[in-house]
């Protein structure tokens, strides 16, 4: 069987951040998934979605993929293969609606599926846009998709909301991320993080820019920076150079688990003028002739 290229699957690089799996992932799921396309092709290729996400979307499993393709993770792929030695089963195959499948079992009686080292095709779905699967080979919770600020899921929120025609009241913890799955007495809530143009969330930590002009950067000022509790004072030393990070420490995302908040980092981009006036740019050859007489400007 040829191999599958799971980045092509998904259309993305081997250089594809978490976010941007997470981003190619749901646009061809709901491109291909059965209620929305009838095409005879759609199957097989919302399958060869989901377990292409899987991976990817698994640091462990797609530092794997890396190293031995997709063949570790294919059909009888864990048997006797690599790192996955041992966690082989007895393959068999099943048929869920219109769709086929195939996946292994550990050998123990009433042992849960193993979808070929995947969880069931259509679970990852449910993950994203909430409702138990029609299609699924076992019974699920009913889930619900719950949009939130980007604020709120740094801070925590409590929301009202209305399932079945009850009003519940919900409470969100501070720390969620994008796809998070809460569960409550006999639902679950799926969350929706909203973007904030300000900030960009890698794990536990926030990344923002901070855009200062090219002569507070080399005389040094201090500036107002905007962080997920609100605006504080930053200084600039002088000479600061373009691209400089600055780290602020305990003003990241706070842990789910556990005490404790990552990290804050600010990018300086120094803003170079296109427009400088007579005087401005007098001043500027003044700069350069004094700098001749030096080894260099820095």
């Amino acid at each position: 069987m040829e191999e599958k290229d799971f980045y092509q699957v998904l259309g993305i690089s081997k250089n594809a951040s978490a976010d941007e799996i997470k981003k190619a992932y749901r646009k061809l799921a709901l491109t291909y998934h059965p209620d929305k396309n009838k095409s005879r092709e759609a199957e097989a290729k919302f399958k060869g979605i989901n377990q292409a996400y899987e991976v990817l979307s698994d640091p462990k499993k797609k530092e794997a993929y890396d190293l031995y393709g997709s063949d570790t993770f294919s059909q009888g792929g864990f048997q006797g293969q690599g790192p996955f030695e041992g966690f082989g089963g007895q393959a068999r195959t099943g048929r869920n609606g219109p769709f086929t499948y195939t996946y292994t079992t550990s050998g123990e009686e009433g042992a849960d599926f193993d979808f070929g080292g995947f969880s069931d095709p259509f679970e990852i779905f449910e993950q994203f846009f909430g409702g138990a699967s029609p299609f699924s080979q076992r019974q699920r919770r009913p889930s619900y998709s719950l949009t939130i600020d980007f604020i709120e899921s740094m801070h925590g929120t409590t929301k009202k909301i209305s399932i079945e025609g009850k009003d519940q009241t919900i409470k969100i913890p501070a720390g969620v991320d994008d796809g998070s799955r809460i569960r409550f007495a006999d639902y679950d809530i799926v969350i929706d993080v909203a973007k904030d143009p300000r900030f960009k969330r890698e794990g536990s930590d926030i990344i923002s820019e901070v855009k200062v002009p090219f002569y507070k950067a080399a005389l040094g000022d201090t500036v107002s920076v905007s962080t997920i509790d609100g605006q504080i004072k930053l200084r600039i030393p002088q000479g600061t150079q373009p691209d400089t990070v600055v780290r602020l420490r305990q003003r990241g995302v706070p842990h789910l688990r556990g005490s404790g908040r990552g990290d804050h980092y600010v990018k300086i981009e120094v803003i170079i003028p296109k427009d400088l006036s007579a005087h401005q740019k007098n001043l500027l050859k003044q700069f350069e002739e004094e700098s001749k007489n030096k080894k260099g400007w820095f």
